[in-house]
């Protein structure tokens, strides 16, 4: 049986089997990506996504019991296959994004006047996503716009891995990474906002004891955390939707919407306040999660 005790530094043995798989498994989508170009690596991605689909017991089990719930029927082998597919085609492009490739694609961004006003404020806005489709496009397609600076804040586990990797394709990116969790996090966060920044995070998801509230997301209840949203509360800035969905092939649709003001933002937010952002957040993600099924990669066991 599986060790699910914690292990030295405090994390379980299974999450640090789990973090050393999808470690390898990014270095060997850069490396492909990078040796053989896009065209090439898209010719062996059904391969990587058939292995990884018949041998991820746990990732096909969520996937499918999430494609049953947004699909509304039950998903067969090849709706499973499309979306592990689709998740396989993000991660591979993020190489190119982040190495400026941006030719490659077809991208439409809808909201974009959302995105240029923040930036002649420069006020600094948070841009809230979720592990949908793309975030990395954003970034890339920013490129347009010299002033756009993007921070992303990370878990601390998961920043020290991406930055790892990150390292190595775009090296300043992987310095704009601010990780969870550490006691310099908030004033981090605070600093890059009053430079006029925009910081990122997908609030889709938690770890560990993280504090977490059940709302209603594809018709059952669902675990959020409601942590970012305090921490954008407290700190008082814009707040944009942004969904980088990927819709095969080379293209991309960039949705940017309007969260929050800062005046809908009470500093001292009482849980009821903090409830009903978190919930109109839901609403937005499973708005998304319809339009783009295929789009929102979460492969563990979701629902309650």
């Amino acid at each position: 049986m599986t060790d699910l005790s914690a292990s030295e530094g405090g994390t379980p043995e299974w999450l640090r089997h789990k973090e050393r798989g999808a470690a390898w498994s990014i270095r060997l989508s850069v490396y492909l990506a990078l040796a053989l170009g896009r065209r090439a690596a898209r010719l062996l991605l059904p391969l990587g996504c058939l292995y990884f689909l018949l041998s991820a017991a746990e990732g096909r089990r969520a996937s499918r019991d999430y494609l049953d719930r947004v699909l509304g029927r039950r998903a067969g082998f090849w709706d499973v296959f499309r979306h592990f597919h689709a998740f396989g085609s993000c991660v591979l492009d993020r190489v190119f994004f982040l190495k400026g490739q941006t030719d490659l694609f077809d991208i439409r961004i809808i909201g974009e006047d959302l995105l240029i006003d923040h930036l002649r404020q420069r006020s600094g806005c948070f841009l809230l996503g979720a592990h949908i489709g793309s975030f990395e496009v954003l970034r890339a397609a920013g490129r347009a716009h010299a002033d756009l600076r993007i921070n992303m804040l990370m878990f601390e586990e998961n920043a020290r891995k991406i930055a790892s990797v990150l390292s190595e394709i775009a090296p300043d990116i992987a310095k704009e990474i601010i990780s969870l969790g550490r006691p310099e996090s908030f004033i981090r966060t605070s600093h890059a906002l009053d430079r006029g920044n925009f910081v990122g995070l997908l609030a889709d998801r938690s770890l560990g004891g993280d504090h977490r509230i059940s709302l209603p997301f594809l018709g059952a209840p669902a675990p959020f955390s409601p942590g970012a949203f305090r921490m954008m509360a407290l700190l008082k800035k814009p707040v944009l939707l942004m969904f980088g969905l990927y819709r095969g092939g080379n293209r991309y649709d960039i949705h940017i919407e309007r969260f929050a003001l800062p005046e809908d933002l009470p500093q001292h937010a009482s849980s009821a306040e903090i409830e009903a952002l978190v919930a109109r957040y839901a609403g937005r993600l499973e708005h998304h999660c319809r339009a783009a099924p295929y789009n929102w990669f979460n492969f563990y066991k979701y629902w309650e």
